[in-house]
């Protein structure tokens, strides 16, 4: 697996092996102009922090001028360097394979909630 993925949908698929958040509040379409400048720019280092019960989980990774960032529903952290409209990361130093079984375990409960920050700095 070589992904990571938080959607705004309500529930889950046996096949979205990748998806470790639904129900989220922002999708690529819905983040700031200022953050999708920044991002777009192949010297951004991009971080992604998800904290669920007193368990924390950090991604980066990097922008890419290809990021379209206008999916609907989806933001998708990528160890590859693949873009397309859910793009928010490319060269991700984790997927949802690499989390802690732990921190799994914590988000697996339907009543936990995710707290998800992302930072993007040249």
């Amino acid at each position: 697996m070589t992904t990571l993925e938080i959607t705004k949908d309500t529930h889950l698929t046996e096949r979205g092996e990748c998806i470790v958040a639904v129900c989220a509040s922002k999708a690529a379409a819905d983040l700031s102009l200022e953050f999708r400048r920044l991002v777009k720019n192949n010297n951004a280092h991009v971080t992604m922090t998800m904290k669920a019960g007193n368990l924390t989980e950090t991604i980066t990774g990097r922008g890419d001028r290809r990021l379209a960032l206008s999916h609907a529903t989806d933001l998708v952290a990528r160890k590859s360097n693949y873009a397309c409209t859910r793009t928010l990361m490319v060269g991700a130093d984790k997927s949802a394979s690499d989390l802690s079984r732990e921190f799994v375990s914590v988000i697996r409960d339907q009543s936990s909630a995710i707290e998800v920050k992302i930072v993007a700095e040249l």
